[in-house]
């Protein structure tokens, strides 16, 4: 990553696919960048956000960065935006007109499928948007190839008019490769030309547009057949021959070396006649794609016999040790089931919160709540239906643990007419797509309590600012939201809106205890900075004094990983009833202070540490 000039002299560098795709932008004499953070897409504008003469920002969600791009692009400047998969679904009502007017500046759009889903709540195929949008897909199988389709692509959005995607997959973005890296050329934009029958779409500059698009589509497809992006890798064996794109193409050739493959790079549209004549050429061809059929159904279409997902499954990554038994099995050969080796026992390691999480106290109070329905939504706080919490009911989307709040109050029956209904949403994401649903609840009088999380970052991609931290994407001064204000701007009375500290758990608990009780919307701030950010501050670390741990496990529900259980036990009280202990030890090495802990210890036994005592942990 850039950090010197000498850095961005042309070189042979070693680069992540993110970092490939950002320094291509860069060199492609890209003006704007705009992006969201999302796995695994975050590290490009965050890594492009350091090279200088380009203006590079976070934008609150993926339409408008969508827009600020196509913005850029309108005034003949190259343009660059990145997504998640998902992100491009909040970004297509963008996307679907931008395919009408057409670009002037190259607009390049990245878009980082989760292949195997690592960071996601699907695994949706980017790939459907270039035919559902009319525009060209390109697919990089490395690092290189990262860099190359993205110098391509702003070329091909430049020709054509057109916006172009880079499809990107978890693999291709994080892992590294060897990389030729060049110089940047500087591109000056034009200028915007006033034209409403272009930029303005009213149906009656839109209709005469779309012949347009689809005499696009007609040059497109006579594009990629004589396209360099696309082609054969010879193979001596050809009882199957392959086609395949992006990091699928990558298994195929470690799996079967001397076997031909089609290698789409341009892979929208496809260029069916030349894999037309490539299939005339193997006994057997099979279309290896993740995840969906897609290449498979046009091959089918077009009267190309060849074979797939009936062979292939439809979900995950393609590797090796999948690939090789199933083409085995189509070719009639009896595959042995592998000799069974014991699996090594592993420790469990959920994922978790962090040592000292503001969020900690929030879902150790919900988790003490009883009638209580918690509508969830997406960040580090969805940890929150996990143990030892269990206090999160549903996650769907960006934003959308306010609409379906309100739907279940004004949906629900007699079996849950006398629970209370929470959401739960971070400061990024509310401000992404939460915002419009706080208005709806507000405006439509939904009986929600609404707990808006401010840890100031976007916790869950790596703690990047959004206009929450007062920062932007370099670091500099900004204005802030303020919460309570914009919330009461939405429709929230001023009375019913809180700002709490969530290690205050006695405040904490009254304050949502009595807010759920009032049937009208509410909102509850939360105001500690993530811990891994440079506003956390740390304070003195605690210990437990063993000689006074009863074993009652109470800090153990709190759910901070700095408490470790050291020795279980069983008692029978009195009356019969069996209880389980837990003894424990804090790793004082990890704590922070946040005496999250402190609060609900019945024996007093958790203390802070003595200097000498920190030391000695540390020094371990």
């Amino acid at each position: 990553m850039p950090a010197s000039q000498t850095l961005l002299a042309p070189a042979r560098l070693f680069l992540s696919g993110n970092d490939a795709v950002a320094r291509a932008v860069w060199e492609a004499g890209t003006r704007v960048a705009a992006a969201y953070p999302g796995t695994p897409s975050t590290e490009i504008v965050e890594v492009l956000s350091r090279y200088p003469d380009l203006y590079t920002e976070w934008s609150v969600n993926e339409k408008v960065a969508l827009e600020v791009a196509l913005g850029a692009s309108m005034v003949g400047a190259r343009a660059f935006c990145a997504m998640k998969h998902v992100g491009l679904n909040v970004a297509s009502d963008a996307l679907m007109t931008t395919t009408v007017t057409g670009t002037e500046g190259g607009l390049v759009i990245a878009v980082a499928d989760d292949v195997g889903m690592s960071s996601s709540q699907n695994e949706q195929d980017s790939r459907y948007w270039g035919r559902f949008a009319h525009v060209p897909v390109l697919e990089p199988s490395d690092s290189q190839e990262a860099y190359a389709m993205t110098l391509a692509a702003f070329e091909l959005s430049e020709r054509f008019k057109v916006p172009v995607i880079l499809r990107l997959t978890t693999r291709i973005c994080h892992v590294k490769g060897l990389v030729q890296t060049g110089s940047r050329i500087e591109v000056e934009p034009a200028g915007f030309v006033k034209d409403p029958r272009h930029w303005v779409m009213v149906p009656g500059n839109a209709k005469p547009r779309l012949p347009k698009m689809l005499e696009r589509d007609a040059a497109l497809r006579a594009e990629t057949e004589v396209s360099p992006l696309n082609e054969v890798i010879d193979g001596n064996d050809r009882r199957v021959g392959f086609v395949t794109s992006g990091a699928a193409f990558m298994h195929v050739r470690d799996a079967f070396p001397d076997a031909p493959v089609f290698k789409l790079g341009l892979s929208c549209p496809a260029p069916l006649e030349r894999l037309r004549a490539f299939a005339a050429s193997v006994d057997t061809l099979l279309v290896v794609e993740e995840t969906e059929p897609l290449i498979e159904t046009e091959l089918k279409a077009a009267g190309i016999a060849c074979r797939g997902k009936d062979v292939l499954p439809s979900l995950h990554e393609l590797v090796p040790d999948i690939l090789k038994p199933a083409v085995a099995r189509m070719q009639g050969e009896i595959v042995e089931p592998p000799p069974h080796v014991a699996a090594q026992q592993v420790f469990p390691r959920p994922p978790t919160m962090c040592v000292a999480c503001p969020h900690l106290g929030v879902y150790y109070t919900l988790s003490q709540m009883r009638n209580i329905i918690i509508s969830g939504d997406i960040g580090c706080y969805t940890l929150g239906a996990g143990h030892p919490w269990n206090a999160l009911d549903t996650c769907i989307s960006m934003g959308a643990s306010m609409g379906t709040a309100l739907g279940m109050d004004k949906g629900r029956g007699a079996a849950d007419a006398n629970k209370k209904i929470v959401a739960v949403i971070g400061d990024s994401t509310f401000m992404h797509m939460g915002m419009q649903g706080l208005l709806d609840i507000t405006w439509n009088r939904g009986n929600v309590t609404v707990l808006l999380l401010d840890n100031r970052a976007v916790g869950m991609t790596g703690g990047q600012d959004n206009p929450g931290t007062g920062r932007d994407i370099h670091g500099e001064e900004r204005s802030r939201v303020d919460f309570a204000q914009l919330c009461e701007a939405l429709g929230v009375r001023r009375e019913r809106i809180h700002v709490v500290d969530p290690y205050q758990l006695p405040v904490l608990f009254k304050t949502i205890r009595e807010e759920t009780k009032i049937e009208e919307p509410s909102v509850i701030i939360t105001n500690r900075p993530c811990v891994l950010i440079g506003d956390y501050k740390p304070t003195t670390p605690y210990v437990v004094q063993e000689d006074r741990c009863t074993g009652c496990g109470n800090c153990v529900e709190v759910g901070c990983p700095a408490i470790h259980v050291t020795r279980r036990d069983k008692v029978v009280k009195a009356s019969g009833k069996e209880v389980d202990l837990s003894f424990v030890r804090i790793e004082t090495s990890a704590c922070t202070g946040c005496g999250l802990c402190v609060q609900p210890c019945a024996p007093e036994a958790i203390v802070h540490a003595e200097p000498v005592q920190t030391l000695q942990f540390i020094r371990k």
